[in-house]
This record gives C-alpha cells, sequence and structure tokens, in this order.
C-alpha cells in the first residue's frame, strides 16, 4: 500500500470522525453534510488508491 493511500484512508477516517462527532453536538447540517462528503471521497480515492 503506497504512503498516498494510507493517508488518503487516515483522512477519509479522521473527517468521518469529525463528522460524527459534529453530528453529535448537534452543529449545523451543512457543516456534517461537507465533512461527511469530504471523508467519502477522501476514502473512495484511498481504496481506489491501493
Amino acid at each position: 500500500m503506497s504512503t498516498i493511500a494510507f493517508l488518503l484512508i487516515f483522512l477519509g477516517l479522521f473527517l468521518g470522525g469529525g463528522a460524527y462527532s459534529f453530528w453529535k453536538q448537534k452543529l449545523p447540517k451543512g457543516v456534517v453534510v461537507l465533512l461527511a462528503i469530504c471523508s467519502a471521497m477522501c476514502l473512495a480515492a484511498g481504496l481506489l488508491r491501493i
């Protein structure tokens, strides 16, 4: 597994955790949706680079 793929997967999981945390804190839905979309794109890019 390349370094870039590892970093993208790690970043996707980090952003996903942030989205979940923000959702639990009942922060604005726009922020949560943006983080979730970014998380999904990072995870997808990381998995496709494997």
